[in-house]
């Protein structure tokens, strides 16, 4: 028997917190000092991540909690359980350069609103990979929130040669996540790792992966990145981001991922408010208009989600 009991409102009060630190962030990286790049920023916050995954796995494994460690696998297991991890946290480092990249470029509200294509993107692999067919209430609500994400693009003109390149860099986000989520699920869903163990590897490999890119972009560059781990921006980044990662890996122990990502899904509403007197940005009507409605469909593609689960369950 289990020790372990899931709590509905532990998991929704830990997915309200993940809203809070979702909604910060994207502020937070933009007010790193003008002068560090994103690559170096993405690679410093990814070593405070590391700093604080390490204590968290050491305490995990000294109270007797061996989660992947205590699986016995063979050397053919052992290498496919590597070699995923070593893609996933690669396409995680890179999406944390990116995400970076996006905030800076696009702005802290447009890229926070483009974050939220990940129904998107998941939607085409499951459509394409797992061929899982889509009903049409569904295709519509992502009609709707394909034109919204390019109004967004557009800058409100929905006009092709107003889309901005950065807001697509922003949407690169969403697809190195969707992409990486499906694999693990596939492979890793399975064993008894734990939420402390998915993290620490997750953020080892995504720094080791952005300190080789740093290395052969430029000479300089792990310089540049040394130099900015020591900024207090990078490490409250880092730690952020980190708790980030846990408390959702724990509140899906409490309740499901449709419901916790429902919780979740107003965050960009927070970056919108703390980005006008922190970063002096400017929110224009189409943006909050964008947002309304990229929520909205969310919240559609949800419902008819749960509704398709249960009429196939009940059929």
């Amino acid at each position: 028997m289990s020790l372990f009991s899931p709590s509905a409102g532990k998991g929704i009060a830990l997915s309200l917190v993940c809203l809070v630190l979702l909604g910060i962030m994207p502020v937070i990286s933009n007010l790193r000092p003008s002068d560090t790049g994103a690559l170096s920023f993405a690679f410093a916050l990814s070593v405070w991540q590391v700093a604080f995954a390490a204590p968290v796995l050491g305490w995990e494994l000294r109270t007797g909690t061996r989660g992947i460690f205590g699986l016995h696998l063979s050397r053919r297991q052992r290498g496919r359980m590597i070699a995923v991890a070593l893609f996933t946290g690669a396409l995680f480092g890179l999406s944390t350069y990116l995400y970076v990249l996006g905030v800076e470029k696009a702005g802290a509200a447009n890229a926070a609103i483009g974050i939220q294509a990940y129904p998107l993107f998941a939607i085409l692999w499951e459509t394409l990979f797992l061929k899982r067919r889509k009903t049409g209430v569904e295709l519509a609500i992502t009609a709707v929130l394909i034109g919204a994400l390019y109004h967004l693009g557009t800058g409100g003109t929905f006009l092709m040669s107003g889309l901005s390149p950065w807001f697509l860099v922003s949407l690169g986000v969403p697809l190195l996540w969707s992409v990486a989520h499906v694999i693990i699920k596939e492979e890793l869903g399975s064993t008894p790792i734990t939420p402390a163990q998915v993290t620490f590897f997750r953020v080892v490999i995504s720094t080791l992966f952005l300190a080789v890119v740093l290395a052969l972009v430029s000479p300089s560059g792990l310089a540049a990145g040394l130099k900015a781990i020591l900024q207090t921006m990078s490490a409250v980044m880092g730690l952020v981001y980190f708790l980030e990662l846990i408390v959702w890996f724990y509140a899906m122990r409490h309740i499901d991922v449709s419901l916790a990502s429902s919780i979740t899904t107003p965050w960009p509403a927070l970056t919108m408010v703390l980005a006008v007197p922190l970063l002096g940005e400017a929110i224009a009507p189409y943006q909050v208009a964008a947002l309304a409605v990229v929520v909205t469909c969310i919240y559609g593609l949800t419902l008819a989600g749960l509704r398709k689960h249960k009429a196939q369950h009940a059929g």
